[in-house]
């Protein structure tokens, strides 16, 4: 008799166990379905062809940044006196070559706003596009950037700017127009776009400027997959 009793109340008990296990199973489906897929896409990495968007910070030969999206350390070197300028983040299509010479970025500047455009040149965008594959959400990396070619420019050259090799120090920062074509002379009126070019070398007939970016902080915030 005793045994029947206790079979019952082990029925009983293991009844309402299931029944508050089809409550939380309820209930998980109900949280899984207001999430979405969202955190699937936060759980994949970058393949070629997917559409990525980078938080990223731009570095001369010496590290200082030249150019961020980052609005915190913007806003931290401004105030500093550095004349590091600001961008929105860029979105860039994984291990996809670049079809021009260059993929020009918007920047803003305390003293010109939003009216320039730096060039990011091909050598650059794809080994970024590169060197993203396999990275996911919120991941970070520091990108090593191929050289750019050095260019000399002589002291007439630098007359017709109002500009005399006397008053350029080695270790300058020269923004210099360049277009979609081999890189312009700084006189050219073609030009769209310009790039930071250090000055590496000086002597009495003119200076020598390099246009190399070395590095790139990029950290990764949104990845829209390739449909196939």
């Amino acid at each position: 008799m005793g045994t029947k009793k206790q079979a019952e109340k082990s029925k009983k008990l293991w009844i309402k166990v299931l029944a508050i296990l089809a409550g939380i199973v309820f209930v998980f489906l109900m949280v899984f379905s207001a999430v979405g897929s969202s955190w699937i896409t936060s759980l994949a990495s970058i393949k070629p062809g997917d559409v990525v968007v980078l938080d990223y910070t731009l570095k001369d030969a010496q590290g200082n940044p030249i150019v961020t999206s980052d609005q915190q350390l913007y806003t931290q070197l401004t105030s500093q006196g550095s004349n590091i300028m600001f961008s929105k983040p860029l979105t860039i299509t994984a291990n996809q070559s670049l079809a021009t010479n260059l993929s020009p970025v918007q920047v803003y500047s305390q003293s010109a706003g939003w009216t320039n455009q730096l060039a990011l040149l091909k050598t650059e965008y794809d080994t970024i596009s590169s060197s993203i594959v396999g990275l996911k959400v919120n991941d970070r990396k520091t990108i090593s950037l191929p050289s750019a070619e050095s260019e000399f420019v002589s002291a007439q050259q630098l007359a017709l700017s109002n500009l005399s090799v006397s008053s350029i120090q080695v270790g300058d920062l020269m923004p210099l127009g360049v277009s979609d074509t081999p890189m312009a002379s700084p006189q050219s009126s073609s030009t769209q776009y310009f790039r930071l070019a250090e000055v590496v070398n000086k002597t009495q007939d003119g200076i020598t400027l390099d246009f190399s970016y070395p590095s790139i902080d990029i950290t990764v915030t949104s990845i829209n997959q390739a449909t196939s």
